[in-house]
């Protein structure tokens, strides 16, 4: 597959940290604007990432980019805690560079990110939750359990620098951010639109139902046979239908309470 030209852009969050970004411009919506946050060791450099951003690309300009302590840009990752601030800085970039109506489509880490950003900026108008966990701390599948010995553990931190160039903050939350589940709460009316496979090894289904079963109208939840963990297993045929949603579902015609 030959994929869309990106251009590449530095970001700075509030607090400072450098972000690697790039711009994909749209192949159909001219006002739509889709950040894209990757999961946990990802990079918008990934060619599974590219892939997406390519399919996503035919609805609307991509702005992808990389959490702090990923790939090229600075920092540590708290591992969904302050990436809040990185993906306020792409959604002001994406918003900068000409595009009015914003979606947010995050995977796995990404997503709780995605749901926490929408709850405590309201700054989109649609967002996309891939794979993504409902709670914190869980480690009751062997995949959670190897992410939390990279999180915890010296010799794990090392390894995650040295084979996933992601470099992660030592200590523990203080204090612990909203959970996604709760977070998820408090976005209506920004349409939620919530996407899990039954044959994820890392979350299972029902941290797709908990968010979901929290989330008010206007929502929708995808349980995909088949489907496993996040950008690896997404296939074109699935992001096209991600993508048809965001196109019919960010809109601008929506009125918050308060």
């Amino acid at each position: 597959m030959s994929f869309a030209a990106n251009f590449p852009v530095m970001l700075r969050t509030d607090d400072g940290v450098r972000i690697d970004a790039a711009h994909t411009p749209s192949r159909g919506r001219g006002d739509l604007g889709i950040v894209v946050a990757h999961g946990f060791t990802g990079s918008w450099r990934d060619r599974t990432a590219r892939r997406i951003v390519h399919v996503l690309s035919g609805f609307g300009g991509v702005v992808a980019f990389d959490f702090r302590g990923h790939g090229h840009s600075g920092g540590q990752t708290t591992v969904g805690d302050l990436e809040v601030l990185d993906l306020d800085a792409a959604v002001r970039h994406t918003k900068i560079i000409g595009y009015s109506c914003i979606a947010v489509v995050g995977f796995s880490m990404g997503a709780a990110v995605a749901v926490r950003h929408a709850a405590l900026y309201r700054g989109v108008d649609a967002v996309v939750a891939v794979s993504g966990p409902a709670r914190w701390y869980y480690r009751d599948t062997r995949p959670m359990r190897q992410v939390h010995w990279a999180i915890e553990r010296p010799v794990g931190r090392w390894a995650a620098r040295m084979v996933k160039r992601t470099r992660i903050a030592r200590g523990r939350w203080d204090p612990v951010p909203m959970a996604p589940h709760e977070a998820a709460g408090l976005i209506s009316p920004i349409p939620l639109l919530v996407v899990h496979g039954d044959a994820d090894t890392f979350f299972p289904v029902d941290h797709a139902h908990q968010m979901f079963d929290a989330a008010r109208e206007p929502k929708e939840l995808w349980i995909e046979p088949g489907y496993g963990h996040a950008e690896s297993a997404a296939t074109p045929v699935l992001i096209r239908r991600i993508g048809t949603w965001v196109s019919t579902n960010a809109t601008k015609d929506r009125t918050f309470p308060g």
